[in-house]
């Protein structure tokens, strides 16, 4: 059988180790490698790993290979900055960068100093790419991951097509969390729904029966979960100790393996929004599961959303490095606003999605909702 190209790539990829032409264009890529977010980044990491392969199996970008610079921001904000000059001082013409919100926040000014053009791969606050959006030098944020007010708008509106009429909120306490638990409230508004218990969380917290029973005492018929997978974990666990059956409407986060590790079999039937699951009907996303397979030689997708985000974000800057014909920040932006042609990828194919004004790659047309089956991620029922 004839490999495709990007099969092909996949398959001589060498994680970690390739060995890159000179004059490279490098493209940095700021992701928590370790610590509790490290399933997504690493899962992200996968993603532009299969991107650049394909890309420089086919013969790069103006003639050079495109090379990852990898930085390990830990989850932590304090040193997001520093990281961020750390990329610049490795000569970094764009970004696939950010799986924390908070951490985006933290670097956001140097990159935007720099007039460095970032498409977020995962991060999903979404200030993201509003913070900049004034800016006289142009914002230089982009996103291809579903915003948190998407996500908001796809959890309770399914909610409310599924026929609950009493809603509990449980989100933690970072930016990400309450960036998304203002989201619901807002959407719920648009349904005149009032949440009828709403609770808060840690990062690191693994006991939820306080706001869980607060929960059952006010008759919620649904949860509404915004927080990072392994939190949402715990409340999946805490309610089966507790023999709750409260239905789960998480935030993307919850078809992560950092959530399926700590709920274990309680996961079954938790639901949230993604942009990408396996069995995709397109044939860039299925050459793209293929050159995963391929790969990474793992029975599934782990964390699909993140993988997905990470392998697009690349392709979309190669296409506007390719289009400004141009290593220079200001002129990937201006051709990430205006792409010409359209570009195949694995959650989309992408016909003009950005523009000066609307800096978010995904919508309703490019999201869907999804449930743990089985062990696997699936389209979720309509």
């Amino acid at each position: 059988m004839k490999l495709s190209h990007i099969a092909f790539a996949a398959v001589t990829l060498c994680l970690g180790s390739a060995t890159f032409a000179a004059e490279t264009i490098k493209i940095g890529a700021m992701l928590p490698l370790t610590g509790g977010s490290a399933p997504l980044g690493l899962a992200v990491r996968d993603g532009q790993r299969l991107a650049v392969a394909q890309i420089n199996a086919r013969g790069g970008v103006m003639g050079r290979n495109l090379e990852l610079v990898e930085v390990n921001d830990e989850s932590k904000p304090e040193n997001a900055a520093a990281n961020m000059k750390a990329l610049l001082s490795k000569g970094v013409v764009a970004c696939s960068c950010g799986v924390n919100t908070g951490v985006v926040l933290a670097y956001q000014p140097v990159m935007q100093a720099a007039k460095l053009p970032n498409v977020v791969p995962a991060s999903a606050g979404t200030k993201l790419t509003k913070a900049f959006a004034n800016a006289p030098e142009g914002n230089y944020t982009f996103r291809v991951q579903a915003s948190d007010t998407l996500q908001a708008q796809m959890m309770v509106d399914y909610a409310i097509k599924k026929g609950y009429k009493k809603i509990a909120l449980l989100h933690d306490t970072t930016p990400y969390g309450t960036g998304g638990h203002d989201d619901m409230v807002k959407q719920l508004l648009t349904h005149d729904v009032k949440a009828v218990a709403v609770g808060s969380f840690k990062l690191g917290d693994t006991d939820m029966s306080a706001q869980l029973a607060k929960a059952r005492e006010a008759g919620a018929q649904v949860l509404l979960l915004y927080g990072i997978g392994t939190e949402q974990g715990h409340v999946a666990a805490t309610g089966a100790k507790l023999g709750m059956h409260l239905p789960i409407i998480g935030s993307w986060t919850n078809a992560t393996e950092s959530f399926l590790n700590v709920a274990g079999a309680h996961a079954e039937g938790a639901i949230s929004p993604q942009t990408f699951v396996e069995g995709a009907s397109s044939a860039a996303g299925r050459e793209f599961e293929g050159a995963y397979r391929a790969a990474y030689k793992r029975p599934r997708m782990n964390n699909p959303t993140a993988v997905a985000g990470g392998h697009d974000s690349i392709l979309l800057l190669a296409a506007a490095i390719r289009q400004a014909n141009s290593t220079d920040g200001t002129k990937i932006k201006a051709a990430l606003e205006r792409l010409s042609l359209p570009v195949p990828g694995a959650i989309a194919t992408y016909n003009k999605p950005f523009s000066e004004d609307d800096h978010e790659g995904i919508n309703l047309s490019s999201a869907l909702m999804a449930i743990w089956k089985k062990g696997a991620v699936v389209r979720a029922p309509l």
